[in-house]
């Protein structure tokens, strides 16, 4: 939970760099969701103290309905067209055996989503695979720009922070998840690197 609180924190704090008018919200999904903030705020003390007001519990729910998270952001997508803002909806889902379900009809979409999946390694008691499968239906049934599912069953902070930073671009100039290459693998750098200096550096002789 503190690797994911310093996510968030990762992610305020970069926004507001970016661009001040950035404003956040926060809700926590136990069976349903339930917002944390009732109002969005570009306030980054506030948010802090609720992003550390966050915490985990260990009762596993056997129901995950994202109805009511698609609601309130429909309604709160179209107040920020009115506004001239772009709406996104930024999950963090940390459960291997619990497939989230929803019962929203079709609509106009009007905002964006992206899901950070954290799940523990596969084994006889979940299902983190058909968990991500229901994932990303969801994200395809409800998002209007590029959303990215980003996923790991590594427990590692690091590639939890990796992920914040990809999500953090602007879903208007992102490109295809698909066809996303970050990062780029170390050892194609360091053999690219190389075959330039050799080319660089090669002694040139002559033969007479």
């Amino acid at each position: 939970m503190d690797a994911v609180k310093q996510a968030l924190m990762l992610f305020l704090h970069s926004k507001l760099t970016m661009c001040p008018d950035h404003r956040f919200a926060f809700a926590s999904l136990r069976d349903t969701v339930s917002l944390i903030s009732k109002e969005f705020t570009s306030d980054a003390a506030s948010s802090i103290e609720t992003i550390r007001s966050l915490a985990a519990t260990d009762t596993r729910y056997a129901v995950a309905d994202l109805t009511h998270l698609f609601k309130i952001a429909y309604e709160e997508g179209k107040r920020a067209e009115t506004q001239g803002r772009l709406l996104r909806v930024v999950l963090i889902y940390c459960r291997s055996s619990t497939k989230p379900h929803h019962q929203w009809p079709v609509k106009p979409k009007n905002f964006t989503m992206d899901i950070v999946y954290l799940h523990d390694k596969p084994t006889a008691d979940n299902c983190p695979q058909n968990v991500y499968d229901s994932l990303v239906d969801a994200l395809e049934h409800v998002s209007q720009y590029e959303g990215y599912i980003l996923e790991s069953g590594q427990g590692l902070a690091r590639v939890l922070f990796r992920q914040i930073c990809i999500i953090l671009s602007h879903p208007l100039l992102r490109c295809m998840q698909d066809d996303l290459d970050i990062p780029k693998q170390v050892v194609k750098k360091i053999l690219a690197i190389e075959g330039v200096q050799s080319e660089d550096g090669a002694p040139v002789s002559s033969s007479q």
